[in-house]
């Protein structure tokens, strides 16, 4: 996000999840207009990725004292925490439900306390296999893992204490986010698997025939998202869920291709058996999002798919 100013200023924030990838991006964006709070189990993210002026709660999302003491004094919450593994979530129902699904029943509910506006992350993964593409947000929502039953659980009691208590509360359906920051795992987005890969020469396995289409969008259009979402008309985004794409996918075969042009690596392209429960095509309308947020994405693939080959994966 360098050399974009924040609409937000001068209000005390909360970033759950912030020692995260998505998280570590928005608590930095929100400096140093804000009085920035990180609370983070560092399961998953790490305390180094905490900007130094953020002050960051080491505790897990789902505990109630945790989420108060983290919450105390709040004006807007940035709801990161999560296990956003699909493969994590279908070998731990329980553990992803815990998180997911109860911490952010904990986090609306303080928030119903401190009158603090919740900007929500949820997840394609709501829709399942899409009926058609470009996926609209009045799309069936039958998701196929733990992880999207999760998210939507997540998504409907945010709807419910916007309706119930008045609370202000917006859901942003993440696409696939890639961007700096983003750690190496077995779990990991495929662009930074493809990237880790081709650098090291190895061969860039693609599951199935590599046909499957995704619509990736850069960490900075999200954070911006996040923040037009704190700012916006309460009224019109209460309850209301928001995709958060580009609007235009890639076949993951053309993806790997991409990849080993910006690279320069030599590594073969193999294929895989096809994983069960992948979503054959995802895109997202962006149309509501334009409408509510006056979001636009700014970062085309190549260009995103450049600065992580100049600048690596990780910060």
């Amino acid at each position: 996000m360098s050399g974009h100013q924040s609409p937000v200023t001068d209000s005390r924030v909360l970033v759950t999840g912030g020692a995260g990838f998505v998280g570590s991006h928005l608590a930095a964006a929100l400096l140093p207009e804000n009085e920035v709070r990180v609370l983070d189990d560092c399961s998953t993210g790490t305390a180094e990725a905490v900007p130094a002026e953020a002050t960051l709660f080491e505790g897990d999302v789902a505990d109630p004292e945790a989420v108060a003491e983290a919450m105390a004094g709040v004006d807007l919450v940035f709801h990161q925490a999560a296990m956003v593994s699909v493969p994590r979530s279908v070998e731990a129902p329980v553990a992803c439900h815990r998180t997911n699904a109860t911490g952010s029943l904990q986090v609306l509910d303080r928030a119903r306390y401190e009158d603090a506006r919740v900007v929500l992350a949820s997840s394609a993964a709501v829709y399942g296999e899409p009926a058609a593409v470009p996926v609209t947000e009045t799309e069936p929502l039958v998701p196929e893992s733990p992880y999207g039953v999760s998210k939507l659980a997540a998504e409907a009691y945010a709807r419910t204490y916007a309706d119930r208590y008045g609370l202000e509360t917006v859901a942003l359906r993440y696409f696939n986010i890639y961007g700096p920051g983003q750690a190496a795992s077995d779990y990991s987005n495929v662009i930074t698997t493809f990237l880790r890969r081709a650098r090291a020469g190895r061969p860039l396995a693609i599951h199935g025939d590599g046909g499957q289409t995704r619509d990736f969008v850069h960490v900075d259009d999200v954070v911006r998202a996040n923040l037009a979402a704190a700012t916006a008309d309460g009224d019109a985004v209460a309850g209301t869920p928001i995709n958060i794409g580009t609007g235009r996918s890639v076949t993951i075969r053309e993806l790997a291709e991409q990849i080993l042009s910006v690279t320069g690596s030599d590594s073969d392209i193999v294929h895989t058996d096809a994983r069960e429960g992948d979503v054959e095509d995802s895109r997202a309308a962006i149309d509501r999002a334009r409408q509510l947020l006056g979001y636009e994405p700014t970062v085309d693939l190549e260009s995103g798919l450049g600065t992580l080959v100049d600048g690596g994966t990780r910060r």
